[in-house]
């Protein structure tokens, strides 16, 4: 094997044990449950990230191509059309066959297969490809943390996932504002490492004097809000915005509740007190937004985001390990877009509608996964996910 070879197996060793890593303080029940049709269960996510190394490397490049279990091919398809049919999203939690041993013996058999590839002289678009897996099961690692907390939190139990709480910079950010001069920026993802094809072409974008935040929105910050009667003004939501929260009863955060001493998180440690130096997180956009009306600020574009991160990083706390952050662009191609062809071409583009950017990364996003022209995408609903807020305002 080449030096270039030899690091990508190890990378896809490390990373396939991190699933599994990942999954060891779940029990079986645990891995099987959906807890709404937004996430999925723990064992679809083992399934679903083997189902692409399966499907688009070994089936195109393994001699004598035979598949582990021909059903496994719709059961665990999420939403390629050009592959197939795909069970419901829905009813991925109806699914207790395949257990998860077989699930895990699924595992087991690809990677046998996949790490004898990678020891072969095959070539053709092997290298890319794996890349593209590993970034794929990246990213569900992450779905699956944010999964399993929202299963967990509906347990008037409380569980924790873990023991201790995700790390968390314990040092008080003072709040500041960093100029930034605008003018004709390039932004889009540029050198020789990987990145998806959502973060191309590298272009340019104008952009008029601005100020980011350096820090998050803590909770206490959001607290004030909250206690400013934010939830119950229309003036500060979107017309949207104000429909949802009002169909979903909505008076504070995803994982807030009232205790007795006050306001309580669901962490992925249990039930805490709230701290409220922490980053304000699981917000939807609509919440984002509503905060920065009423706080006389607004979100960022993702092009201020990247631009004031490029030139000014060392101003800023909180970037990537606590919390992805709105911004109020809407999740569309850059100029010159062009998906890959075939169902590959089905990863990125085809989500190009009704959804908001945020930029960063989180305390649940693996080790590396992150870079500056990073772009990750959901509807305004969403707040399963650990999302936050970073403010701008114009100069």
């Amino acid at each position: 094997m080449t030096m270039n070879r030899t690091k990508l197996t190890e990378h896809y060793r490390y990373v396939r044990g991190q699933s599994l890593a990942l999954v060891a303080p779940l029990s079986a029940e645990d891995c099987c449950v959906q807890s709404m049709p937004d996430a999925s269960p723990t064992k679809w996510h083992l399934g679903h990230t083997t189902w692409f190394f399966e499907t688009f490397i070994l089936e195109a490049l393994e001699e004598r191509f035979q598949p582990f279990d021909a059903a496994f091919r719709v059961l665990f398809n999420s939403y390629y059309k050009r592959i197939g049919e795909q069970h419901p999203r829905a009813q991925r939690g109806a699914l207790t066959r395949p257990g998860l041993d077989h699930v895990l013996a699924y595992r087991a058999n690809v990677d046998k297969r996949m790490l004898a590839l990678l020891d072969s002289e095959v070539v053709a678009d092997l290298d890319r490809l794996v890349e593209l897996g590993l970034n794929h099961e990246q990213q569900h690692q992450e779905l699956l943390i944010t999964d399993i907390k929202h299963l967990l939190s509906l347990n008037p139990l409380h569980p924790a996932y873990a023991a201790k709480p995700a790390a968390t910079n314990e040092l008080t950010i003072l709040p500041s504002w960093q100029d930034c001069a605008g003018g004709l920026v390039e932004i889009g993802y540029t050198g020789d490492g990987f990145c998806f094809d959502n973060e191309t072409p590298r272009h340019s974008v104008f952009l008029r004097p601005y100020k980011l935040a350096t820090a998050l929105v803590t909770n206490a910050e959001f607290a004030a809000f909250i206690e400013a009667g934010g939830y119950t003004q229309a003036a500060y939501w979107l017309a949207e915005g104000w429909d949802w929260q009002r169909a979903q009863a909505r008076s504070h955060p995803m994982y807030w509740q009232q205790g007795q001493s006050g306001w309580q998180e669901f962490r992925l440690n249990g039930m805490n007190d709230l701290d409220p130096t922490l980053p304000a997180v699981h917000l939807s956009y609509f919440e984002a937004d509503a905060y920065a009306r009423w706080a006389q600020a607004r979100l960022p574009t993702e092009a201020e985001w990247e631009h004031a991160v490029a030139t000014h990083a060392a101003q800023f706390a909180q970037l990537a390990d606590e919390a992805w952050q709105w911004t109020s662009s809407s999740y569309a191609p850059y100029p010159g877009f062009r998906a890959q062809g075939g169902a590959l071409g089905e990863y990125n583009g085809k989500f190009m509608v009704n959804q908001y950017v945020l930029r960063g990364g989180s305390a649940a996003t693996p080790t590396g996964h992150t870079r500056l022209s990073y772009r990750n995408f959901f509807p305004a609903g969403a707040c399963w996910q650990f999302s936050g807020i970073r403010l701008a305002q114009d100069c």
